[in-house]
């Protein structure tokens, strides 16, 4: 089941969808205005249950990010012992995970570009994938954690490189630059720990695969990062925690591979589907 938030007409739906079109299912549901809401109402099945039998019927839509504005986006940076190791410090896996925040409006939706600002040209791509929150709380045991996850998605997060290095422990600004990267195309209900465990993290730039690696080599599983985050805030159904990023991205070859105008990056786990954007300038 993929559960899209999406534009036809002008106006915005979310719905069953694919790469062809959509079953709009908002106007079902006027209690749930957003997919927000379905999330934190644990609402998924009924939407299931209401596209039963039922054929597309909205088609040339514009991808948005699934969760309209959730109250909290949090990234775990440096989550791959490969990618631990690309900062050549000879630092062993750390004690805590790094994190920071990204705000809603960093991100863009499926099949629409990515943003590259004029002040700077080094904008970058790190395939992730990303979990929404259903059943909220405050410090969330690990050994339950997957409890509390309602669905799974994939993430560009992209990252303008040169502005992360602006402060001494600060990459916030670096990571949110309006359009910068990506969330999407859909959600998918998560029901069996084996989505997380043997998923395989693909990612493509014009075809050309720069990373990939299977999220059990994780330095902080899934599991853990959300016992830890839950610890000092408290976790809303509709919150998204955007997992880590495997070695490969652009910065890291000799010399850099910042992404260009017209660049095509796809982010690709099976049985989540395909996160597809392309690159262009700020107007």
């Amino acid at each position: 089941m993929r559960i899209a938030t999406y534009i036809h007409d002008g106006d915005r739906f979310y719905g069953m969808a694919d790469e062809h079109g959509a079953i709009p299912l908002s106007p079902d549901f006027p209690e749930w205005p957003t997919l927000r809401e379905v999330v934190a109402a644990n609402g998924l099945d009924a939407l299931a249950r209401a596209a039963a039998g039922r054929t597309v019927s909205h088609k040339d839509i514009m991808f948005e990010p699934p969760i309209p504005e959730p109250r909290r986006i949090i990234c775990v940076g440096v989550n791959f012992p490969d990618r631990n190791a690309e900062y050549k410090d000879g630092s062993d896996q750390p004690k805590h995970m790094s994190l920071f925040p990204r705000f809603p409006s960093s991100f863009t939706g499926h099949d629409r570009p990515l943003i590259r600002p004029p002040e700077s040209e080094r904008l970058d791509y790190e395939g992730e994938v990303a979990i929404v929150i259903g059943k909220g709380g405050r410090r969330i045991p690990a050994s339950s954690a997957h409890e509390h996850i309602a669905a799974l998605t994939l993430c560009n997060e992209g990252t303008i490189r040169d502005w992360v290095r602006h402060a001494k422990f600060n990459v916030t600004q670096g990571k949110n630059w309006d359009s910068s990267g990506a969330i999407g195309p859909w959600i998918v209900p998560f029901a069996d720990p084996a989505q997380l465990d043997d998923a395989r993290l693909v990612t493509r730039v014009n075809g050309e695969v720069r990373q990939d690696d299977h999220l059990k080599n994780m330095l902080f599983p899934v599991r853990e990062q959300i016992a830890y985050i839950s610890t000092f805030t408290t976790l809303d159904g509709g919150d998204i925690i955007v997992t880590g990023t495997p070695t490969g991205a652009g910065a890291r070859f000799d010399p850099p591979r910042f992404l260009q105008p017209g660049d095509v990056i796809e982010v690709e786990v099976e049985g989540i589907g395909t996160l597809r954007n392309t690159v262009r300038d700020e107007a």
